[in-house]
């Protein structure tokens, strides 16, 4: 069974000449001398490089194609007609709106959700810096967590560094006040810490200056990143970042760009790439580092790397008392990741769960402390936040929302701009030509916010009516279910739907699920 999609792509503008291409290699099954170089291969003959990544480069998202055997559509959710638990055994109070999605994550320090979802890490890219208010904005109005990611404070161009410490970052002080200005008491703003981000010291001058009070380390350096970049377009930009001890070399994706990293973090990335990424005492000694200048939160993120590293990140995070550990499967999203390597690399969400789960229960039946979990890698709506807590339940917590919670910061400036321009596509005109009648939740942010709802941005007030949407979603399943708060969804609230899928995620096949039950009620 051919899972994959080689040579073709939408993400890298490639396409076949022929409707039957080879299906191992992805080449046209008649190669043509004369064709303009369509596919991967024939674009790379002279784009080389820059066709390894998803373009154009920077400014958008590209969400992976592969088809794995088992995904969480092989999961379906069960519903009941008795036992509700979490409410008064009434049918007029055991409704879906009294339904709690309510969440509460950490150790010592607790942050609290109105809804168990958070972003991806959104650091140092074009489309994540343009879109930050909506972002972040929306993210507090809505109670959720968002995550500065990577590198923000050393590609700020107006960053004041001093001794290799920065001292100031407008970039990363206006991201943090986007949402602070509108934190209503549920949600956090989580700052990310790659290599060069803790040699500036980023999060220290974000604890200490900015109020920040999470911070989420990262295991594995990828190359998409190293040691933080910055796209130069002048020369003069290039001669001041030179000064500043970037060493300037051309574009890993256009080499007719100029790209600057940072010397100390690539010089770390090569140290730490011959070394190995992971430690348990440096680890420890970070994390208590954190704790002792402010941090109240420490979170860690890994990807879907070796079972062997998942042991070490539930291991390290159990030693070390980190709040919350996300792991981020293969099947996911990228905005500046290698295309090949989003589609043939890693563990798949699923089997990483479900593998993750084992390891907790484990570490739980001998004693350990095992910290509040979640999962990332290809979420989208409602039916995937209730089957990744369900199947994780009772470790996982939450779940990361990489490119479904970027979507509506854009479309919401879009309709901004759209509206102003007078040129709103025909699809979102036919709901109306204000915004009063194209947000459905318009009307309830001005309610709740009075006077200071003329300063929300379009692409908050987007990300709000997708996070009710999500809200009102997930009510419905949990009411379905008979599960009125998150505590009380548990694995048994889902069935396999095929044999394969049982065997990877211990989740019963449909046919046999409740069986011995039912059989007792017919004949008992």
């Amino acid at each position: 069974m051919l899972v994959g999609i080689p040579n073709v792509s939408a993400a890298t503008g490639t396409k076949n000449r022929v409707p039957d291409p080879s299906p191992y290699s992805g080449i046209c099954s008649v190669c043509l001398d004369g064709c303009p170089g369509l596919c991967e291969v024939g674009k790379s003959s002279f784009r080389g490089r820059e066709v390894i990544y998803p373009s154009p480069f920077g400014k958008i998202t590209a969400g992976a194609t592969k088809k794995y055997p088992v995904d969480y559509s092989h999961l379906n959710i069960q519903g009941t007609c008795v036992g509700a638990v979490g409410i008064k055994p009434d049918p007029d109070e055991a409704i879906f709106p009294a339904v709690s999605t309510e969440a509460e994550i950490g150790n010592k320090h607790k942050v609290k959700l109105s809804l168990p979802v958070f972003t991806g890490a959104l650091g140092s890219t074009d489309i994540a810096k343009d879109n930050w208010e909506g972002l972040a904005i929306g993210a507090a109005l809505s109670g959720i967590m968002v995550v500065i990611g990577e590198n923000v404070a050393g590609m700020d161009p107006k960053a004041e560094i001093k001794d290799g410490r920065v001292l100031k970052s407008p970039e990363l002080e206006r991201r943090v006040n986007c949402f602070k200005d509108w934190h209503n008491g549920t949600g956090a703003i989580i700052l990310q810490q790659n290599v060069e981000d803790s040699r500036l010291q980023s999060a220290e001058y974000a604890v200490e200056k900015l109020g920040v009070e999470c911070v989420e380390l990262k295991w594995g350096q990828g190359a998409k990143n190293i040691g933080g970049e910055v796209k130069l377009k002048t020369l003069e930009r290039a001669l001041e970042l030179k000064n500043r001890g970037y060493i300037v070399l051309p574009d890993p994706t256009n080499p007719s760009v100029q790209t600057a990293f940072k010397e100390e973090g690539f010089r770390e990335f090569e140290r730490h790439s011959r070394l190995g990424m992971v430690d348990f005492d440096s680890f420890v000694k970070t994390v208590e580092h954190y704790r002792s200048v402010g941090a109240k939160f420490v979170s860690l993120k890994t990807g879907a790397y070796k079972i062997t590293d998942l042991a070490r990140a539930l291991r390290f995070c159990s030693e070390a008392g980190v709040d919350f550990l996300t792991m981020d499967g293969a099947g996911g999203g990228t905005g500046m990741s290698p295309w090949r390597m989003m589609n043939e690399w890693g563990i798949p969400t699923i089997y990483l769960q479900s593998i993750a789960y084992k390891f907790a229960s484990q570490l739980k039946a001998k004693g350990k402390y095992v910290p509040d979990l979640a999962i990332a890698g290809g979420f989208s709506l409602e039916d995937h936040i209730f089957k990744a807590l369900a199947l994780g339940a009772p470790f996982f917590k939450a779940v990361c929302m990489g490119r479904s919670l970027m979507i509506p910061a854009f479309v919401g400036k879009n309709i901004q701009k759209w509206l102003q321009e007078e040129k709103l596509p025909a699809e979102i005109k036919k709901y109306g030509d204000v915004p009063e009648r194209i947000f459905i939740a318009y009307e309830t942010l001005k309610s709740k916010y009075g006077k200071d709802f003329e300063k929300i941005p379009y692409g908050a007030i987007a990300m709000y009516t997708f996070s009710d949407r999500l809200k009102l979603g997930l009510q419905q399943l949990m009411a379905g279910a008979r599960k009125f708060a998150l505590p009380y969804i548990d694995r048994n609230d889902l069935v396999s739907l095929t044999k394969e899928a049982a065997e990877v995620t211990g989740i019963p096949y449909v046919m046999e699920a409740d069986m011995e039950e039912a059989e007792r009620i017919l004949f008992s």
